[in-house]
């Protein structure tokens, strides 16, 4: 009894004295950025150890005081600490103070400190995550340095419910491919670089450009129509400090390519780009020889440098700032393992592959900010991107290739050898305003406009028979020329143009603190031209033209030994499209055998309402009124001549979405979303070009657009159902699971003939598609340090997605220019994964000034569909990946780092399998890509 009695006496004293003190509350703002909360801030009593941090609403309280005066203290990483004096608290009373942090000194007599917001800190993204009305997913700039990210593309791939394809661009999002998302950069629409792409190659985007990468996997009017998947957006990078340069250099291995000799493409240099655009096809031809050269030795090398710089003037109410960077990095790899050509039989097979990659990417990136006052703000963004590959492939090395229509010998030696240079050439222009005209009023607004130069110039094929009798050591016995056709010996040429105009504007109305309408438009004007060459050998006699050295087939293919006059000469060119009939296509210069031009035009027209219905609940109606037209006209060998040689379409679509937040607690959000969106054909997927690799050829399908009679469908309604709950732990920290669906009409995929040719076009293989799936992330921290800053964290994101489609047969003839048939009635949908995984462990320890950082991370998708099985055929299958990457970061002081990194530590085998042939499943290409290491040491002043 008298321990209660001391305990009840001791609340009681504890509760008068409690009474005698006050409190300090307040909220920490961003005006600059319509008055964004900043969280996590430290708030100080100075000469005190009394102290809290800002909430993700930016509140603070520092309770029992004592009455008195105080000076307190804000500061947060990257902003100038402000001291804010003569603070009284009184007895029993609460003392309010609201302020910012700035970048720049700012004046006491102001309420409100303007500040600039660290939109490349993973804390404030997620403060964004918590706050924004529409479902949205991002990683920082500080969370790709932290796990090590080099590029855009492996960031998205940390978001739930998205997996990168290993050795490749490709990203798939909740199990969609690259035909259902969107790229932009700022708000603005980025072109794609690739002829076989819609959306640029994210793995461009190198760390250094990105301050953060957003993906919105629920609709909004503001985004195209054409949206299923998600939209993926860049921000550039900008800087609004201080003075600073920082330098990096870097070297490493690929294990497989270490020590080896290693071989490319001649003409081209060994930073990425091809010295003979300027001069004609045929007089490459005639001028340079077939035999690739020998490269540098194979060690990975990257460099950058990276800066800026900011001017304060006008009472610091206006910024001139300055971002630039420019990068190199190169990689080596030898991919080995069979590929093999299957139709409806085993046409060719190479159980054994050696193939030399060498890709580049070069990068600049310019920001020239102006913020003309605290509500106006101009922004002019300039970014190049030069990325080329560079790929020597033998194909039957060993003397065991086969092919079913060979001349002499069907059950071996069957061999070719392919040189290939691909180069993307992106320049990207952007202008974008920020204004406040009031509390009310806002306007943002962009113009962008994208030069693409994609070239693929001067592949070199030749393929030869009884390659066996080059392994032999035997004089007397060699290899030849295999001559079905003229153009099993080729040199092929590949030239893609396209312009592009984008813009954005919203305009913004405030009615009340609980209502904000958006008004908007966005469109888009797109042109691409293209066109391809071939020029194929015509080996006059063969089998007296023996090949002593398949090493040196310049001796050959030299211009001395063209078949001018006929008869002196072991080879003629054949073009198939000559510059008139009367001079003949044989040894003269030749016009594009393939051409096709595609313009796409988008204006649309939105509107928004946010209504804050009570203090928790929000909801988001929205309206997008889209117009689009799309033409491609195309001259291109191998099609029908009842075919126009083009198609034309135009449609008005109406595009609703609603989106609704209800925020269960101060760190919990529930959330719903329901929109129509639709799926435009892309123009390679229409234009019916198509192109030939050693064992796989694609082409696209112009009944896309409506058919032959032009009464089919000319795009695909979307209907998407979100559902969401988030909830935000302590600093950084997060748990959030989600489920959708979606249904697909009309659906596009790409199907594998099963014919002779085996091409694989695009078709709408059924009535419809639907998508069901679940998704999970976690961030948690495992350990902190004093300063609450983690030692340990983990981050996990998984997903589960279902897909099933209808599929039916398509028969050639009046309405349609191509056909195709399935044997059953159903499948999945092309390139979705059931189940995606990524994880990753951090160790951050201080120790004084050094600070090491170390991740581990994983991630895995499961097998997928690469492309449907025509006929009794089976699928092209991708195998499942898992991927394993360590980054160790190691910071010594605040201007050395040296960083040591493996990647692809598993080194899985990447597989393409057809399934369902006569002779069991079957694998037509698979190699590994190696494991790289690598160190890379910074330097910033």
């Amino acid at each position: 009894m008298k321990t209660y009695l001391i305990l009840a006496l001791s609340l009681f004293t504890f509760s008068l004295s409690a009474q005698q003190n006050g409190s300090v509350v307040g909220k920490l703002t961003d005006k600059e950025l319509n008055d964004d909360p900043l969280p996590f801030a430290n708030v100080l009593i100075k000469g005190t150890t009394m102290g809290t941090t800002s909430d993700f609403d930016g509140l603070f309280q520092i309770a029992d005081v004592e009455p008195g005066t105080y000076t307190l203290v804000f500061s947060f990483l990257g902003y100038e600490t402000l001291e804010i004096p003569n603070v009284l608290v009184e007895a029993g009373k609460v003392t309010e103070i609201n302020a910012g942090l700035g970048a720049s000194s700012v004046g006491l007599d102001e309420v409100v400190v303007t500040t600039t917001a660290r939109k490349d800190s993973e804390i404030a993204l997620l403060l964004q995550q918590k706050n924004a009305l529409v479902m949205q997913e991002a990683i920082s700039a500080e969370a790709l340095t932290l796990k090590g990210i080099d590029d855009a593309a492996a960031a998205v791939a940390q978001i739930s419910g998205i997996s990168k394809q290993q050795g490749s661009s490709n990203v798939y999002v909740r199990g969609l491919g690259d035909r259902y998302q969107n790229t932009t950069m700022n708000g603005l629409a980025l072109p794609s670089n690739d002829v076989e792409k819609k959306n640029i190659n994210l793995d461009l985007f190198g760390s250094s450009i990105i301050e953060n990468v957003s993906v919105s996997k629920a609709y909004s009017p503001t985004f195209y129509g054409d949206f299923a998947a998600g939209n993926v957006n860049i921000d550039s990078k900008e800087y609004t400090g201080d003075g600073y340069l920082e330098v990096s250099l870097g070297g490493g291995i690929n294990s497989n390519a270490a020590g080896e000799e290693f071989f490319k493409s001649e003409g081209t240099s060994d930073f990425g780009f091809y010295n003979r655009y300027d001069n004609d096809p045929f007089a490459v031809v005639l001028s340079h020889g077939v035999d690739p050269e020998s490269a540098w030795e194979p060690i990975n090398l990257s460099g950058a440098i990276e800066g800026g710089y900011s001017f304060d003037f006008n009472n610091d109410k206006s910024r001139l700032s300055f971002f630039g960077t420019a990068s190199f990095s190169n990689g080596f790899e030898i991919w080995e393992g069979p590929a093999r050509d299957f139709t409806n039989v085993l046409k060719v097979d190479f159980p054994n592959v050696r193939e030399y990659a060498y890709k580049t990417t070069t990068t600049a990136l310019a920001n020239v900010t102006y913020r003309i006052n605290t509500e106006n703000k101009l922004k002019f963004s300039s970014l190049f991107v030069n990325s080329a590959a560079d790929r020597v492939g033998y194909y039957g090395v060993n003397g065991q290739g086969t092919n079913r229509d060979a001349i002499l010998d069907t059950d071996q030696g069957f061999y070719v050898m392919n040189v290939q240079f691909n180069q993307d050439m992106i320049f990207v222009n952007q202008l974008t305003g920020q204004h406040l005209f009031d509390d009310k009023l806002s306007l943002d607004w962009g113009v962008g406009f994208n030069k693409v130069f994609s070239d693929e110039p001067d592949r070199k094929r030749i393929t030869l028979e009884n390659y066996q009798f080059a392994l032999d050591n035997d004089d007397s016995t060699n290899p030849v020329f295999y001559t079905n056709i003229p153009f099993d010996n080729q040199r092929f040429f590949q030239s893609i143009d396209e312009n592009e105009l984008n813009s954005f504007m919203n305009l913004g109305y405030k009615v009340s603190d609980k209502v904000k309408l958006n008004f908007g438009y966005n469109g888009r004007r797109k042109e691409r031209r293209f066109n391809s060459t071939r020029y194929g050998y015509d080996i006059v006699n063969r089998d007296n033209t023996p090949i002593t050295d398949v090493n040196n087939l310049n001796s050959i293919f030299n211009v001395e030994n063209i078949n001018i006059p006929a008869g002196e000469g072991l080879w003629n060119t054949i073009v198939l499209n000559p510059i008139t009939n009367e001079i003949g296509n044989t040894n003269r210069p030749g016009l594009p055998e393939n051409t096709y031009k595609g313009n796409l035009g988008i204006h649309a027209f939105y509107t928004t309402a946010e209504l804050g219905v009570t203090d928790k609940f929000s909801i988001v109606p929205g309206i997008r009124i889209e117009s689009f037209s799309q033409k491609v006209k195309y001259d291109v060998i191998n099609i029908s001549p009842v075919d126009p040689g083009f198609r034309e379409v135009y449609e008005n679509i109406f595009l609703p979405s609603i989106n609704v937040k209800y925020a269960l607690t101060e760190n919990s959000n529930l959330r719903a979303g329901f929109s129509k969106t639709a799926s435009f054909p892309e123009f390679k997927e229409v234009a019916p070009f198509v192109y030939e690799s050693v064992t796989q050829r694609v082409g696209g399908n112009p009944d896309l657009l409506g058919g032959l009679d032009g009464n089919g469908p000319t795009y695909s309604d979307i209907y998407n159902y979100d559902v969401k709950y988030e909830w935000f732990l302590e600093r950084g920290e997060i748990i959030s699971i989600a489920a959708f669906a979606k249904t697909i009409k009309d659906p596009v995929n790409r199907v594998v003939a099963a014919d002779a040719t085996g091409t694989q076009r695009y078709f709408r293989t059924g009535e419809q598609a639907d998508i069901y799936g679940v998704e999970l992330e976690a961030r948690k921290n495992l350990l902190m340090d004093s300063d609450d800053n983690a030692i340990v964290s983990m981050g996990l994101n998984a997903a589960y997605t279902h897909t099933e489609q209808d599929l039916k047969d398509i028969p050639a003839g009046t309405e349609n220019t191509f056909g195709t048939s399935f044997d059953r009635d159903s499948d999945e949908l092309e390139g979705a994964s059931p189940f995606i995984i990524n994880a990753d462990l951090n160790y951050s320890p201080t120790f004084g000034n050094y600070r090491p950082k170390a991740t581990v991370a994983f991630s895995y998708f499961s097998d997928r569909i690469f492309s449907l099985g025509a006929g009794s055929l089976g699928n092209i299958v991708e195998k499942a990946v898992p991927t394993l990457n360590f980054v160790w970061q190691n910071s010594f002081g605040e201007h050395f780092e040296a960083n040591l990194s493996a990647k692809n530590i598993l080194d899985p085998d990447i597989s393409l399998i057809r399934e369902g042939t006569d002779l069991g499943d079957i694998v037509i290409r698979e190699y590994n890509l190696g494991v790289n290491i690598g160190l890379t040491l910074k330097y910033k002043f």
